[in-house]
């Protein structure tokens, strides 16, 4: 049962994640963290690093991770096959709507509307994981002053990074770094 259940709630995620891996945070999240309790905000702000570290699409990655942590490798192959099933049946319907009929005002209207829903959803997630990474908490901060310096200076670095077009795997690289190093000297909680 577990698996029909990270089969279609991973499909429902890949049904509605329209502008990419990243919109697909906020939605697995809801389902993995807040709905079903299957893991903590913790785990799944590790899992969602790794996956942009592997290979792949983000989205894909995630319920890759997600799946195997939760029903090991069966769990994976569904979650991962839910993820993609309607991506390829509207992938295949779309491109033979595109081929018949061109451009399409209506359809182009349609995901011109989508796309500020899609940045709503990742700034939602983004204030989730930054308050996990600044004050160690899922939710708001009751006190902001008593946030993680070290953390703030990797997220200031790793922001100046990607503002001068450094590399993704730069950017990770010297963010681990500069974690570990934190860690060593005992700057991380």
């Amino acid at each position: 049962m577990l698996y029909v259940l990270l089969f279609w709630e991973f499909c429902k995620v890949g049904l509605f994640c329209v502008g990419g891996g990243y919109a697909s945070m906020p939605l697995i999240q809801h389902c993995v963290v807040d709905t079903y309790h299957w893991l903590s905000m913790s785990e799944f702000v590790d899992i969602f690093t790794i996956s942009q570290m592997t290979p792949g699409p983000i989205g894909i990655n995630a319920a890759t991770f997600v799946g195997t942590k939760i029903a090991g490798v069966g769990g994976a192959v569904c979650a991962t096959v839910g993820f993609v099933t309607p991506s390829f049946f509207i992938g295949l319907a779309l491109a033979r709507i595109f081929l018949k009929y061109g451009d399409i005002g209506p359809v182009r209207g349609i995901l011109n509307g989508l796309r500020p829903a899609v940045v709503a959803l990742i700034c939602a997630a983004s204030i989730s994981f930054i308050w996990l990474a600044l004050w160690n908490t899922e939710s708001m901060p009751h006190d902001f002053a008593d946030f993680n310096g070290s953390a703030l200076v990797i997220l200031l670095a790793a922001l100046a990074a990607v503002r001068k077009k450094i590399g993704v795997i730069k950017v990770l690289l010297g963010s681990g770094i500069l974690g570990l190093l934190f860690g060593l000297a005992g700057f991380l909680q």
